[in-house]
């Protein structure tokens, strides 16, 4: 059996399920691999602890200049859809960090002045002998692109007469997809509040499309799970499972324990889970119903009020990984900073919406790419575009279709948009159309004007729209004379990360003391390093585990990093949330004076 656990966002508690279900499952007895596919922020090895023994480089063919048979024609930087070839002055410059590995390039030189080069762009490291169960993971190299590529190399090691146990990165876009693709059972975990009915909204839009068998996982439940249980009757999603919110899992979350060793009840819990789990595979999924845009709202006054900046600072709040509570500070931060635009740059799993409730001015489709169409009236079936094809798109129809067999289709899902099976295709059966990968929006809201986005399930370039998002911000600021722009950036550390940091004027990460949370900083902190962009450190939850807080204030003190920011672990934080309330509106309890103090040393360094 294979499962893949996803979540349509991180912090729900994804991995701490998928570590746990292992440990619970080998215990009894049971066949288990455990294959972290989360290859931009992998987590599972700070809590297995395994003895690497097997490490692979993953390599793709990236193009390589020959100066001298080169006539700078410009035919490849023509053909580049990813803008990661340019010619100037009579060279050719490759970004590899841009870069798809698609062939295009090689493809169109007259002078064959390009090649194909194998090139690293992660590693896959597997632990055979752990106990008690096999585990691999990959990790992809700090701001590459290409992470179903690595996420391939990691399921090779999928075994199919065992329990393969998938833990997927979060979101919705091509690394979910490729980590889903040819499973039995989609297990999302959630949590019950609004943030995590929208992300399951999200991650559920994804597996249902792909006709996987899915049910939910409630995690951090406190028995008022209502808002869950609602939506999950509306789509006929079974919930197989709750695991109660109890501060104890999370201190020993933090410490990086095994739950299922420390509380017995943990795995009995994770046992009865696997066992209605099991029951779904093979079984037809529901089909999900479509999720409504936002509203749009007649646009009144003056447009937005106007403040009095000649300039503005803008200001990106990230994370190593989701569900470090990024969104719920900056949403505090919205309400206590004056003269700002907001930009929700978390483009896959957008959640700034849900506490800032924007009135939408104006929605827009965003196009972001295209993707290959084959007419079927003009394919003769030979399939050179689908061994050309260096994203495996393309397949020939099914062989009982009597009125398409033989010929080729794509996989709209798999499809990059490269163009190069229209290069391929000598009958011009292949075409190429503009693929709208999203909507964005400019809002109101009581603090100030909002741009945000929403990019489509299982889309491409998210870096591209987290750029636009930000630059009608920048926009909307010159126009208003506001002085600042608040940024909440996506998690990890690849693209969408670099489209939300570069040229930004201060970087502020939020963390929690946990090894995982420690984990992903450090990630992150590398990235920022390599922009020099000057950084800040907020931590969340200081108090769940002070040794680990005292390792976070170690590494920025050696890094250089001001940590200006530590809020409690505080369950009224949980309650504003559940009350679709931001901190400060919720008033009450230590984070909410901590938040306070935030915002004065962050004022102090940004006026």
């Amino acid at each position: 059996m294979r499962l893949t656990i996803a979540s349509g966002k991180g912090g729900t508690g994804k991995t701490t399920f998928s570590v746990n279900l292992a440990y619970a499952l080998a215990d009894a007895g049971q066949p288990v691999r455990l294959l972290d596919c989360d290859v931009e922020e992998p987590n599972d090895h700070l809590f297995v602890q395994p003895e690497f023994t097997e490490r692979r480089p993953v390599e793709v063919m990236k193009p390589e200049w020959d100066s001298i048979k080169c006539t700078a024609c410009g035919k490849c930087g023509e053909a580049c859809r990813y803008n990661a070839i340019a010619v100037v002055k009579g060279k050719v410059l490759i970004f590899n960090e841009l870069c798809h590995s698609c062939g295009v390039c090689s493809y169109v030189c007259p002078e064959n002045a390009l090649t194909e080069k194998p090139v690293a762009v992660g590693y896959v490291e597997a632990a055979p002998q752990n106990k008690p169960f096999f585990f691999a993971h990959g990790i992809l190299n700090i701001a590459e692109a290409l992470a179903p590529v690595v996420i391939r190399h990691v399921k090779k090691q999928i075994e199919p007469e065992m329990i393969n146990i998938i833990d997927a990165s979060p979101g919705t876009s091509c690394p979910v997809v490729e980590a889903v693709s040819e499973t039995d059972v989609a297990v999302l975990v959630t949590e019950p509040t609004p943030f995590g009915l929208n992300d399951l909204k999200l991650a559920a839009g994804l597996t249902l499309q792909k006709r996987v068998p899915t049910c939910i996982v409630i995690n951090r439940s406190d028995g008022k799970d209502t808002i869950i249980e609602k939506y999950a009757e509306e789509v006929n999603i079974p919930i197989v499972g709750r695991i109660p919110f109890r501060r104890e899992y999370a201190e020993s979350y933090s410490r990086g324990e095994i739950l299922v060793h420390v509380y017995p009840e943990f795995g009995k819990n994770l046992q009865d889970i696997f066992a209605k789990i099991s029951q779904l595979a093979g079984t037809q999924p529901p089909v999900l119903p479509e999720e409504p845009d936002f509203a749009s709202v007649p646009a009144s006054g003056n447009d937005f009020s106007a403040g009095t900046s000649d300039s503005y600072k803008e200001i990106a709040v990230i994370s190593g990984k989701g569900g470090s509570g990024k969104t719920t500070v900056i949403a505090s931060l919205a309400l206590l900073a004056d003269n700002k635009v907001l930009a929700d740059n978390d483009v896959d799993a957008a959640d700034l919406h849900l506490l800032l409730n924007p009135s939408v001015r104006e929605a827009h489709d965003f196009v972001g790419g295209v993707k290959a169409i084959i007419d079927p009236s003009l394919c003769t079936g030979c399939g050179m575009c689908a061994d050309a094809c260096h994203f495996d798109a393309i397949h020939p129809n099914d062989p009982t279709d009597d009125t398409f067999a033989g010929i080729y289709r794509v996989d709209a899902m798999a499809c990059e948009g490269c163009g190069l099976c229209k290069y391929i295709c000598e009958y011009g059966a292949v075409d190429i159309a503009s693929n709208v990968t999203g909507r964005w929006y400019i809002s109101n809201t009581d603090h100030g004007p909002m741009v945000h986005a929403r990019l489509g399930i299982a889309e491409e370039n998210s870096g591209r729209l987290v750029t636009h998002v930000r630059n009608v911000a920048s926009d909307l600021a010159v126009t208003f004379s506001l002085g600042y722009i608040f940024g909440d950036g996506p998690p990890g550390t690849s693209c969408p990360v670099i489209a939300s940091v570069t040229g930004a004027d201060l970087i502020m990460i939020v963390t929690e003391p946990t090894v995982s949370g420690v984990h992903d900083m450090q990630r992150v902190l590398e990235l920022i390093r390599h922009f020099g962009i000057p950084a800040l450190i907020v931590i969340n939850k200081a108090d769940l585990n002070l040794d680990q807080s005292e390792r976070i204030e170690h590494i920025a003190e050696e890094m250089g990093v001001r940590i200006i920011g530590r809020i409690p672990f505080d369950r009224n934080v949980h309650d504003a949330l559940m009350a679709s309330k931001t901190v400060i509106e919720y008033n009450k309890g230590p984070a909410y004076r901590a938040v306070i103090e935030l915002w004065g040393n962050l004022n102090q360094i940004i006026s």
